[in-house]
């Protein structure tokens, strides 16, 4: 049996033999599904897509679910803003009602003495409440009052008697810009620069004005800085802040609270506004950068000494004509060096005019002895 089925096999074999072709080789790689096999693709499709829908509709809802979620909690953080700004301007309004009431308090109380006992004033006799806003008021402005105008009606001592001797002259002159510069660093923080020429200025101007170094600085922090400058005592007195007039956000120096001859005072700074109540009594300088090279302090040393030498009556008169210069100190110098020049033709033409005359002199002698003129 099984030797008849072999023979057979091997013709079937033969016989398949030319179907081995590429069309042959698709069919056997990729065979047509069953008809059964083709509904189960079809079903299972189906149902994924079934499912991929159900998905997006329930990712749809999702997200609508998260806006209107995400509304109501911006809805919500607004609310909780809103309540916040309110609760804190509520606490502000209390805060501010009762610091208010809290200095009514303690500045519209009486002052009292020593033994602790209440100093009567002129607004015992109103009701509490009047007292207290009254007495507030007045403290307050006292104290604006103070930090407006000088410390003093008088800001230096009355000029000293014979035997003694006074200055002629009073000069006023500025500290900071003017003979320091304040230089800040990482290193050494604020120093302070002294300008060239001070010693100088001090030692010629020392004999015939009375020194005053007037400053918009506090005296805590101008104090040492003067007596850095000024070891051997040319500065007769100091003047701060305190004793300025604060004046459209600046610090004046008042000549009439100086107790002093206002034609006799000469005020250094270089500020103008500094000497804004008396215009014609300042010198304005241009503001020291801190350079080495530097000579402005010699010029003025000069410039004052002129003016004390020429026993000027009132220095406001000289000032006048160099108040409106940008640089009054290389003013000056040009018109001292044109007068030098017109001084030294002045002195030619009298030396050639009296050349002139020793000439005819001499030539009528010759001309007519004197034993002939006789």
């Amino acid at each position: 049996m099984a030797a008849c089925v072999v023979p057979v096999c091997a013709r079937l074999a033969r016989q398949l033999l030319p179907f081995r072709g590429p069309g042959c080789r698709r069919l056997v790689s990729h065979p047509s599904p069953p008809p059964q096999e083709k509904g189960a693709v079809g079903l299972a499709q189906a149902v994924l897509q079934d499912t991929l829908g159900r998905q997006q509709q329930d990712s749809e809802s999702l997200g609508e679910d998260g806006k209107e979620s995400g509304s109501e909690e911006q809805k919500k953080q607004k609310e909780n803003t809103a309540y916040a700004k309110k609760m804190v301007l509520r606490i502000a309004a209390l805060m501010g009602v009762g610091g208010a009431v809290g200095v009514v308090y303690v500045f519209g109380s009486n002052s009292v003495d020593e033994q602790g006992n209440k100093i009567p004033d002129e607004f015992d006799n109103d009701p509490i409440i009047v007292q207290q806003l009254r007495r507030t008021c007045r403290y307050f402005k006292d104290y604006r009052q103070m930090i407006i105008e000088p410390t003093s009606p008088k800001l230096l001592p009355d000029p000293l008697k014979e035997p003694y001797y006074q200055p002629p002259y009073t000069l006023v002159i500025e500290l900071t810009d003017v003979l320091l510069h304040p230089e800040w660093s990482l290193v050494t923080g604020w120093r302070f620069k002294k300008r060239p020429g001070i010693d100088n200025l001090f030692q010629q101007l020392a004999p015939m004005y009375e020194i005053v170094i007037f400053t918009s600085e506090t005296g805590m922090t101008a104090f040492p800085l003067i007596d850095s400058v000024d070891p051997h005592g040319f500065v007769s007195y100091r003047l701060f802040r305190d004793a300025t007039r604060y004046m459209d956000g600046h610090h004046v120096k008042d000549i009439s609270c100086l107790n002093r001859d206002p034609s006799k005072v000469v005020i250094v700074d270089c500020k103008k506004e500094a000497f804004q109540l008396q215009p014609f009594n300042g010198l304005s300088l241009k503001k020291w950068d801190g350079s080495s090279e530097d000579r402005a302090l010699f010029d003025l040393a000069a410039f004052l000494k002129t003016i004390s030498l020429s026993g000027v009556e009132d220095v406001r008169t000289v000032l006048e004509n160099y108040s409106l210069e940008e640089d009054p100190l290389e003013t000056f110098k040009r018109r001292q060096t044109q007068l030098e020049q017109e001084e030294q033709q002045r002195l030619a033409d009298k030396s050639k005019n009296k050349n002139q005359q020793l000439f005819l002199g001499s030539l009528t002698n010759r001309l007519w002895p004197r034993s002939k003129q006789q």
